[in-house]
């Protein structure tokens, strides 16, 4: 126990002098990044993964990435590079990190998953990402939680119409409207949403005024897959689709 309270005591010292410049003219911003260093020193010199929920420090062929539980909120998940990413607009993830990072998103929602024992199906978590406006740290964070029923709801009586290219979707979602593509689940693996952003409609996408956003299709969709989300407005942000709460999951039965 003493060795652990001195290695959370160097990661905190560690953290503390390590941010990235771009957290500099506001050092509130880069809290998610202090946190982040604490998490990826525990795992080097104790292999222990303490404030996060998981720590994969990478290698020559993948990069790296650890999940981090919000503080207070049972479910509300991040996961994040443990590389220096500004955020969503950062070059780094046309290529094929952004598809790394992904993946590692979508094996996350387990943790939302068992944060609630089970009563919500996997396709009852949500990812986002938001716009940088619509951000308070600028370090590239995936949020994952249960996503609002309403969300859902829309999904559901419109999905049909979304297809493998971008378009509206016909009505807005929690007060804001989105274009929506779906990604069949046979290329899910291998899909980049941040790369595929770059493909909305519209001269020059503004990525720092774009955020994002995925769910799973119902098991009942004769098109099983994704349906990747976006929206550009400035301060765009997708978290708000996402339920952090999860009301609708408390009040289900166990299964």
């Amino acid at each position: 126990m003493r060795r652990l309270r001195l290695a959370c005591a160097l990661a905190l010292g560690a953290a503390l002098c390590a941010r990235p410049a771009h957290a500099v003219p506001d050092p509130s911003r880069g809290i998610l990044w202090t946190a982040l260093q604490g998490c990826i020193l525990a795992k080097r010199t104790l292999g222990q993964t303490f404030p996060c929920l998981a720590v994969d420090l990478g290698n020559a062929g993948r990069p790296g990435t650890a999940v981090l539980r919000a503080p207070g909120q049972p479910t509300h998940t991040v996961v994040m590079p443990t590389a220096d990413v500004v955020g969503l607009e950062a070059p780094v993830l046309q290529q094929a990190d952004g598809a790394a990072y992904w993946r590692a998103a979508l094996a996350a929602r387990r943790s939302v998953i068992e944060a609630l024992g089970s009563r919500l199906p996997i396709e009852g978590v949500g990812l986002a990402v938001n716009s940088a406006g619509g951000r308070s740290q600028d370090q590239l964070h995936i949020h994952l939680d249960c996503l609002k029923p309403g969300v859902r709801a829309v999904l559901q009586r419109y999905g049909a119409g979304v297809t493998a290219r971008w378009a509206p979707l016909p009505v807005a979602l929690q007060g804001s409207r989105f274009l929506a593509m779906r990604v069949p689940a046979a290329e899910a693996a291998e899909f980049n949403p941040f790369a595929a952003l770059t493909r909305l409609p519209g001269h020059r996408t503004n990525l720092r005024a774009t955020s994002l956003a995925a769910v799973a299709t119902s098991p009942q969709d004769p098109e099983p897959g994704f349906y990747v989300l976006a929206n550009r407005s400035p301060g765009s942000h997708a978290e708000k689709l996402l339920d952090h709460s999860c009301a609708a999951a408390a009040r289900a039965a166990p299964r």
